[in-house]
C-alpha cells in the first residue's frame, strides 16, 4: 500500500519494529579533544559519564541531512521500502535547523516520503519513544501501514562549550525505525508508560534567550534513575513480563553510571544491555534509535526479540515500553 492509498479499513494488526538505521556527523570529538582546552581528562570523563568521544556537525550540514539518512537506511533495512511508502513521519527533536518550520518536512522531501503526515516533536529525551507509541497506535488503528519515527539532534548547537560539567556529555546524530505490521499474534508494541513532575523543571534547561543548557547533575541522576526503573516495573507488571523474557534492553544514553544503575535495579545482566553512550554522548532524542542500530549491527538484535526501552529527560518527562523487533517471521524464529 502507498502512502498516497487511504488506511482506513485495514485490519487489525500487531505493529512491529521493521527497520532501523543510524546516522553521525563526520567530526569526531575525542576525550582528549576536550582536555586540550578545558580542566578535563580522558579518564575523568570516563570514570564520570562512561564517554569516550562524540560527533558534533560542522559548517553547513543540517540535522534534516542527517535525519534524511538514518530514515533511508531504516527503509532499506525493512527490506527495501521507499519513501512513497511511509504514511507518517514523526521527528523528535529539540535542535531542529530552524525555529519553525520544524524539520520533519526537510526529511520527508529528502526520502521521497511526498504523500506522508509529518511532525516534530519536543519530548526532550525521551521524544523517540513518545513517538514509537503514536506510531504503534496509528499502526493499530488502521489509518496507517508505515510510520517512521527519527530522533534527530545537534545538542552542540545548544552546548555550553566551556563548561567542563556539561561540554563532555553531548553529542549529535540521528536514528530511525521503521514501524509497520508484525505477525499477527506477535509480541507486538507494549502500551507505553509516561510520567512527568514539572517542579523540576528548573533542574534540567535552555532558556529561549540563552540557549545553552543547564543541569544540576546530582538532582536529575537522582531522579533520573528512580523514575526510569519505576516506569519500566510498571510496564512489565501491566504486561506480564519479566526481566527475563527481554532480550535486549536499552536505556536512554545519558551517562553510563545511569543506564547501570537502572539495569542493577531492575536486575537486568550487563550483557543484556546498550551501553553505546561510550561512542555517542548523550544524543538527547537520538540516543535510543542510535542505540537499537548499533545492537542490531553487533548482533544483539535478531527477529522476535523484545526489547525493552525506557528515557528520561527534561520537563521531567519520563516513558517506558516493550517492542517486538522484526516480529514478521513465524514464532519459532523468535530468539531465546
Amino acid at each position: 500500500m502507498s502512502a498516497a492509498t487511504p488506511a482506513h479499513g485495514l485490519d487489525r494488526v500487531s505493529p512491529t519494529i521493521l527497520g532501523v538505521g543510524s546516522a553521525l556527523p563526520a567530526q569526531l570529538i575525542t576525550n582528549a579533544d576536550l582536555g586540550a582546552r578545558l580542566e578535563t581528562t580522558d579518564a575523568w570523563i570516563v570514570r564520570r559519564t562512561g564517554i569516550r568521544e562524540r560527533r558534533h556537525i560542522k559548517g553547513s550540514e543540517t540535522l534534516a541531512a542527517l535525519g534524511a539518512d538514518a530514515c533511508a537506511q531504516a527503509l532499506a533495512d525493512a527490506g527495501g521500502h521507499d519513501g512513497a511508502e511511509v504514511d507518517h513521519l514523526i521527528v523528535a527533536t529539540i535542535t531542529p535547523d530552524r525555529l519553525t518550520p520544524g524539520v520533519a518536512p526537510a526529511i520527508a522531501a529528502r526520502i521521497g516520503a511526498s504523500h506522508a503526515g509529518v511532525v516534530d516533536i519536543n519530548a526532550a529525551c525521551t521524544g523517540f519513544l513518545y513517538g514509537l507509541d503514536q506510531a504503534a497506535a496509528l499502526i493499530e488503528s488502521g489509518r496507517a501501514r508505515h510510520v517512521l519515527v527519527c530522533g534527530a539532534e545537534a545538542l552542540s548547537r545548544i552546548t555550553d562549550h566551556e563548561d567542563r560539567a556539561t561540554a563532555v556529555l553531548f553529542g549529535d546524530g540521528a536514528g530511525a525505525v521503521l514501524v509497520g505490521p508484525g505477525t499477527p499474534g506477535g509480541r507486538s508494541i507494549s502500551r507505553f508508560v509516561f510520567g512527568y513532575d514539572d517542579e523540576l523543571a528548573d533542574t534540567l534547561f535552555a532558556e529561549r534567550e540563552e540557549r545553552k543548557l543547564r543541569m544540576a547533575g546530582q538532582q536529575v541522576y537522582r531522579h533520573a534513575v528512580a523514575r526510569m526503573v519505576e516506569a519500566v516495573e510498571e510496564v512489565l507488571e501491566r504486561s506480564g513480563t519479566s526481566t527475563a523474557e527481554i532480550d535486549y534492553f536499552v536505556a536512554h544514553q545519558a551517562n553510563a553510571r545511569i543506564v547501570a544503575a537502572v539495569a542493577d535495579g531492575l536486575g537486568v545482566p550487563h550483557e543484556r544491555v546498550s551501553f553505546n553512550v561510550e561512542w555517542t554522548a548523550n544524543t538527547s532524542a537520538a540516543s535510543i534509535p542510535l542505540a537499537l542500530a548499533a545492537a542490531q549491527r553487533d548482533g544483539h538484535l535478531r527477529p522476535g526479540s523484545l526489547v525493552g526501552m525506557v528515557a528520561f529527560g527534561a520537563g521531567f518527562v519520563w516513558a517506558a515500553g516493550l517492542a517486538s523487533w522484526k516480529d514478521t517471521l513465524t514464532p519459532t524464529t523468535r530468539s531465546t
